[in-house]
């Protein structure tokens, strides 16, 4: 992709009231989970898109000025219409929300816009005839996963008084709109696809116990018994899973949670299991630190006892990462890791240690921070 990718490691080291947006940032930068979204909006021209060959912009069409308002993701892809149409490069925008916001039509038309004019200066800046220009077609999304209804029109005219006599003159295009919260289980997963069953979790993140236990046990049985080879989406899965336990459940459920995602997990065959079990770890380390700190029988000793057994979870958590991974690891590795005192260094440096190729990659060990 043209777009350097958010690594996992990025959704960690954040406020929480980021998590909706970083976390669907990085999920969709799966070109499996984009087809998984086009699939449910509209399966019709899912059919027609050729998903391998799906190319993430680095969305460098909007003003510097403007940046801030920048769109989420943009694609650029082949569309197939048929024996009788030739290939046609199109755009995919995918406009993600985790709150209702009234001028989302304005938004995606200004977003088209500023697409359509880099086109514009493309050409001009390598002299193609204006005869020649063509403007790709764009395929608008808005991927809403808030809790609140979504009321307000996704048109110009839902923030304009117009009258009839002047609607005519008001641009009018189609957006597709996926309301995950408000969508039957059964439209997300009906073609069986691991996004829609992942889905299916996220619509009971705020429910209680017992629903967000059945929803996760419910998808992780379907991903299991899905025939994939697509590694990297069943990685992006299962993480996501995990950072919503983490970012959306109350810490004495964390546990419980995160044992669903083992016990399935290992039926899937990919590379997520080390950052499961870390996961566990991770929650073990903080249970032991609410008994040390409930034994010394006062509260200050509870939170200092909560952080010391976080911390050493951490750190278990990376070396028995770094050893699954890589086998053979420098003792100097381990003196360093175990002299972090820091939540935010460890979280950084367990999503460096899940993505690095080597150990040489680790950026936070070998000093290159």
């Amino acid at each position: 992709m043209e777009n350097a990718e958010t690594d996992i490691f990025d959704i960690f080291d954040f406020p929480i009231q980021h998590f909706p947006d970083r976390s669907a940032r990085w999920l969709l930068q799966d070109k499996e989970n984009v087809r998984g979204l086009i699939e449910i909006v509209a399966a019709q021209i899912a059919s027609h898109i050729d998903f391998n060959q799906l190319v993430q912009l680095n969305r460098s069409f909007v003003s510097d000025t403007l940046r801030e308002q920048e769109s989420d993701l943009v694609f650029r892809v082949p569309y197939h219409g048929g024996p009788e149409t030739d290939e046609l490069i199109i755009y995919i925008l995918i406009e993600h929300q985790s709150t209702v916001d009234t001028t989302m039509g304005f938004r995606v038309l200004f977003y088209m816009t500023q697409l359509w004019d880099s086109q514009r200066r493309e050409w001009e800046s390598d002299n193609v005839p204006k005869s020649e220009w063509r403007l790709r077609p764009i395929l608008p999304i808005v991927f809403y996963t808030g809790a609140q209804r979504w009321n307000t029109a996704l048109s110009l005219t839902g923030i304009m008084d117009i009258p009839d006599a002047l609607a005519r003159f008001v641009p009018t295009f189609d957006t597709l709109f996926l309301s995950v919260k408000e969508t039957a289980s059964s439209t997300l997963t009906r073609t069986d696809h691991p996004f829609g069953w992942l889905l299916t979790v996220l619509q009971k993140e705020h429910s209680d116990k017992k629903a967000i236990s059945d929803a996760l046990q419910e998808a992780m049985r379907h991903l299991s018994e899905i025939d994939t080879e697509d590694s990297e989406q069943m990685r992006r899965t299962i993480g996501y899973l995990l950072l919503l336990i983490l970012h959306r459940r109350p810490i004495e459920e964390h546990a419980g949670l995160i044992t669903i995602l083992n016990q399935h997990a290992h039926e899937l065959e990919v590379d997520t299991m080390a950052e499961v079990m870390a996961g566990t770890l991770l929650e073990q380390g903080i249970e032991q630190g609410i008994e040390q700190g409930i034994e010394q029988g006062i509260e200050q000793g509870i939170e200092q006892g909560i952080e010391q057994g976080e911390t050493r979870a951490k750190r278990d958590a990376i070396l028995k990462l770094l050893h699954s991974r890589f086998g053979s690891v420098p003792d100097t590795f381990t003196t360093q890791i175990n002299t972090i005192r820091s939540q935010e260094e460890l979280d950084a440096l367990f999503e460096e240690a899940l993505n690095a190729k080597t150990l040489a990659d680790i950026h936070i060990l070998n000093g290159d921070t």
